[in-house]
């Protein structure tokens, strides 16, 4: 294996998992906005596990005046049911239940929290973002700045998914779920530190392998000039390059959209 690889999985990651603010806190927000609370947090259900800890830190900061979990079942589902089944191992968690059920459960048995809102319906990327909304509407709630969480490998896909949805005016602030680093350690990739419900490593590289081809801006991903799901991005050339040269060594791993979700 190219000691180049843990580099370019990096790379990759740092590219896709944003995070405009280095802490959730009210101090973060001033500093970087000038707003001491943000008017919507939503955490994704395509999250893995801790994701639930973050929204959970933010509810404990204060720092959005409402929050929101959005997600049905999708590709990412059955594994956070098997995580969350380790977690919470007095609760029942069937095969039927929702992301964001799951994560409000999990919140409120962990931190005594419980989000305002749940969306049980979406499937995938793009109407958790349209059914998000549709939920806010039927609650009379506006919003000029929100705070979203998803998992790192999916979160600028995330962004500009919203984007796509809302006016220029109003403020994103990403937060990715969390920020992990790859090593090369004996010829085998490891993580560098652990993370509370983190893929395994082939299923992390298959998933950040296919947010760069869905990011990229040509017939084969999700923007303008392909399905046209998310608005444009401009994928810096090193990322490109990462992507490159993991497809030396794992063109097999590139996730295809499951249609179930679609």
């Amino acid at each position: 294996m190219s000691k180049d690889i843990a580099n370019c999985i990096n790379i990759i990651s740092d590219f896709c998992g944003k995070r405009d603010i280095d802490f959730l806190t009210k101090e973060e927000l001033y500093k970087k906005y000038n707003i001491n609370k943000a008017d919507i947090m939503v955490l994704f259900g395509g999250s893995i596990i801790c994701g639930g800890n973050v929204l959970a830190d933010a509810i404990n900061n204060d720092i959005a005046d409402k929050y929101i979990i959005v997600g049905g079942a999708g590709h990412t589902t059955e594994s956070l049911r098997m995580h969350m089944r380790k977690e919470l191992p007095d609760i029942f968690i069937d095969d039927k239940i929702t992301e964001a059920e799951m994560f409000n459960i999990y919140i409120n048995k962990k931190y005594g929290f419980n989000a305002d809102l749940l969306e049980l319906k979406s499937t995938n990327c793009g109407n958790n973002i349209t059914y998000m909304l549709s939920l806010l509407k039927e609650n009379n709630i506006d919003f000029n700045s929100i705070i979203i969480c998803q998992d790192s490998t999916m979160q600028y896909r995330m962004e500009a998914a919203l984007r796509k949805y809302i006016s220029d005016d109003i403020l994103i602030i990403n937060y990715a779920a969390y920020k992990v680093k790859v090593i090369n350690i004996n010829d085998k990739l490891i993580y560098e530190k652990e993370v509370l419900g983190m893929w395994d490593i082939d299923r992390y590289i298959s998933l950040l392998m296919g947010e760069v081809q869905r990011l990229n801006d040509d017939e084969n991903g999700y923007g303008p000039k392909g399905k046209d799901f998310i608005v444009h991005i401009d994928i810096p050339d090193d990322v490109m390059n990462a992507f490159f040269e993991l497809k030396k060594e794992y063109a097999d791993y590139i996730r295809k959209a499951n249609p179930l979700y679609s």
